[in-house]
């Protein structure tokens, strides 16, 4: 399985710029994943709706028909890492063969990309920068693989 992870906007902060890069790395020992920074869409004078709406069109254009497609959301489910290395290693028995998690803009994501999703994720009730959570969800990724493999970076 391949996983991509589609964003809007780069991570501008040089110590978060840092975690993303470290993880990343990290993860190339256990899976394939590309990294897709999409553009900031211009927000002068245009309303949530109307850049929601760019924002999907930017997506849906680097999601196939076949890809399961995960979106990082506040409505999204809860796991421990543990669950969901499990519904990682799920999707690979399956025979996924495109893992896509969303990071949407911060209006969150238009109705057009909440259809197209196969789950919702959520890190926490709390919400947390577009910045952070990029860096967050890498360092899960990671932990969810050294759990599978049963390394010892994860304690439970």
């Amino acid at each position: 399985m391949k996983i991509k992870v589609l964003n809007i906007g780069k991570t501008k902060a040089p110590y978060l710029i840092a975690g993303e890069e470290e993880y990343k790395k990290r993860l190339t020992h256990y899976i394939s994943c590309e990294w897709v920074v999409l553009p900031d869409v211009s927000a002068k004078g245009m309303s949530r709706e109307l850049i929601k709406e760019k924002e999907a069109l930017l997506f849906l254009k680097h999601i196939k028909t076949e890809d399961f497609v995960w979106l990082l959301d506040e409505k999204g489910k809860m796991f421990s890492s543990t669950e969901w290395s499990h519904q990682i290693q799920k999707l690979m028995n399956a025979g996924t063969k495109t893992c896509v998690l969303i990071i949407g803009g911060a209006f969150g994501f238009h109705d057009s990309i909440y259809e197209r999703a196969n789950a919702k994720l959520s890190f926490s009730a709390m919400t947390f920068s577009h910045e952070m959570i990029r860096m967050f969800l890498l360092e899960q990724l990671y932990r969810s693989f050294t759990i599978l493999k049963g390394e010892s970076y994860h304690h439970d």
